[in-house]
Parts: structure tokens; sequence; C-alpha cells
């Protein structure tokens, strides 16, 4: 009964864990982003620490550094991807109209009579999609502006999460080692050896995972910013962002970006082809070197597994289900491996005479 009664208390725990995040979702994104920045961050303060600075200053300097960076992003990148993402919202109608008028060029050269037939369910899909199209903006539109906590959630972000990063990263080793002193006795040994590997599996994520976000999102931003896709700045950030989704994020960025530059360049090969180089290359390179470099194996997420924890926990708990997602993943991963050896060598599984 005693085995019983533990897994009832941590099942109970865990229980009412999951509630009181979804009860507290709108207000948790400042905390969660404060937290996952501090994770990311508190290896610097520690090398900053055993260079002799003190760790109040070590850490008022990350902030501060980490301040400037985003008010450089705002001021210098951000005003480039809004207007990239209007003018694409302002473009996309007339592109598809473009893109219809050369499907149906191609397509009565080469089926002639034939296409008479075509020609209704062509007319019928574009319908569709202007339809489909004007009704996603629309929803966008309300979903954006249509809560009113939208502006204080946004100041919020900006003002509390800093705040929560310093102290965080100040008190880091402290809060560690109250929550050592509160682990049961006798299984104590256990539970740090699974903190610790699940620590592994997160931090290659957040870490590892999302340096190679960034150096591919710059990549990508620049090459096709340098290749003069339109919208490039905006594709190549964005598929940068979606790379912790294994071929998910590359495979979409790749379909947009080169529909685009088919779009823009036709008939001239040569700046289409530039564009599936700039994707074939950074997938090399991150399947060659910076994945293995950087991330390594500790993650130890099927990508099946990362997808479907992406879409459960931003189902559940909106976007702050989407930043927690893939480091829940990766902890529930290791806690599912522990339990799964441990019934391996269970009685219940090699049987009452083993």
């Amino acid at each position: 009964m005693r085995a019983e009664r533990q897994v009832l208390f941590w099942v109970t725990a865990a229980a009412l864990l999951i509630l009181t995040i979804a009860a507290l979702k709108d207000i948790l994104l400042p905390f969660v982003a404060g937290i996952a920045i501090a994770y990311f961050l508190s290896p610097l303060a520690d090398r900053l620490v055993a260079l002799g600075m003190h760790r109040i200053v070590a850490s008022l300097l990350i902030v501060v550094a980490l301040a400037v960076v985003i008010i450089a992003a705002l001021v210098l990148v951000v005003p480039v991807i809004v207007a990239q993402a209007q003018d694409l919202a302002a473009a996309l109608p007339g592109e598809i109209a473009r893109v219809r008028e050369t499907a149906e060029t191609w397509m009565r050269e080469r089926l002639g009579p034939g296409y008479g037939g075509l020609d209704g369910q062509i007319d019928k899909a574009s319908n569709v999609l202007a339809e489909n199209w004007a009704s996603v903006v629309g929803w966008a539109a309300t979903s954006i502006w249509s809560r009113s906590l939208a502006i204080v959630n946004f100041l919020a972000l900006m003002l509390v999460t800093p705040l929560v990063v310093f102290y965080l990263l100040i008190d880091w080793h402290p809060m560690l080692e109250k929550v050592d002193g509160w682990l049961p006795r006798a299984h104590a040994a256990s539970i740090r050896t699974l903190a610790s590997d699940m620590n592994d599996a997160v931090a290659a994520f957040v870490r590892g995972q999302g340096a190679v976000c960034l150096i591919l999102g710059a990549f990508y931003a620049l090459a096709l910013s340098a290749v003069g896709l339109n919208y490039g700045l905006l594709i190549g950030l964005a598929t940068g962002l979606m790379a912790f989704v294994p071929f998910v994020g590359w495979a979409l960025g790749f379909i947009t970006a080169t529909t685009v530059a088919v779009i823009q360049f036709w008939p001239d090969m040569v700046p289409i082809l530039l564009v599936v180089a700039i994707f074939l290359s950074a997938q090399a390179l991150d399947a060659g070197f910076l994945s293995p470099t950087i991330v390594g194996s500790k993650i130890g997420l099927h990508p099946v597994w990362l997808i479907f924890a992406l879409f459960v926990f931003s189902y559940l708990f909106g976007i702050v289900g989407t930043l927690v997602a893939v480091p829940l993943a990766a902890a529930l991963g290791v806690l599912i491996r522990f339990a799964l050896d441990v019934y391996l060598k269970s009685p219940v599984y090699r049987g009452a005479s083993q």
C-alpha cells in the first residue's frame, strides 16, 4: 500500500499542477518566458561568477545586455518584419491570381481541348481559397484584438519578464538547494538521477536547439534577403524559429520560399534554384554539424512524440503551452523511460518466480 499511496500522491500533485496552469494560463506568459530565459542564461551567469564577478552584478549585466538586444530587435528588425507581413497579406490575393493565370496558360497549352472540363474545377477551388483566406484573416484579427488583455499581456511581458529573469539568475542555485532539501530522503538519490537526466534533455532543447534555431534563422533571413526574395527576412526568421520541430519547420519554410520564388522570378530559374540551394545547404548544415555539435543526442524525443506534444499543450494551454511543450515532453520522456525500466525489472513483467 505504501507504493500505491506514493503513486497516488504524485499523480494527484501532477493533476493539481496541470489544473493550476490551465486556470492561470492567461497571466503565466511573463513568468514562463522569464523561467525559460533564466534557464537558458544560467550557465552564462555561472561563468561570470567563476571569473570573479558577484552574482548580482553578473545577473544585472546579463539582463541589461538582453534588454539592449531586445530593444535593438524591436527598433531595427521588427518594423521590417511587420512591413513584410503587411505587404504579404496585401499582395497575396493578387499573387494567387497570378499563379492561377500562369497555371491556366500552361494547362491550356498542354491539354488543349481537354482543358475545358478542368476550368470549372479551378474556378471553384479559387473561389473556395479566396473565401477561406478572407475568413482566416478575419479570425486572426479578431483573435488578436478582441481580447482586452492583449495590451496588458504585452506590457507585462516587457516589464515583468526582465524582473523574473534577474531574480531567478540571482537565486538559481539556492532555489535548487532548497528543492533538494524537500526531497523524500529514501528516494532522494533516484530523484536526483532522474532530475539530472531531465535537465540534460531539457537543456539540450532550451539551450542547444534554441541556439540552432537562432543560427538557422539568421542564415535563412540573410541568405534569402541576399537573393532578393520578397519577404525573405520574414520567411527566413520564421523558418529558423520553427526548426525545433524536426523536418516540419524546414518543409513549411521550403514550400513557402519556393512558391514565392516561382511567383516572383519565373521564368528565370537561377534565383529559384538559389532559394532551393539555400534550404538544402541549411538542412545539410543542421544535420551534419549544428545539431550533432550543439544539441547532441540528449533530447531523445521521437519527432512524432514532439509534434503530438506541441499540438496537445498548445491546445490545452495556448501560447504558454507552446512554450513549455517540448521541455515538458523531454522531461516526460525521461520519466516514461524510467517507469518502463522499473516495469521490465519488476515481478509484474518477469513473473513472480523470477
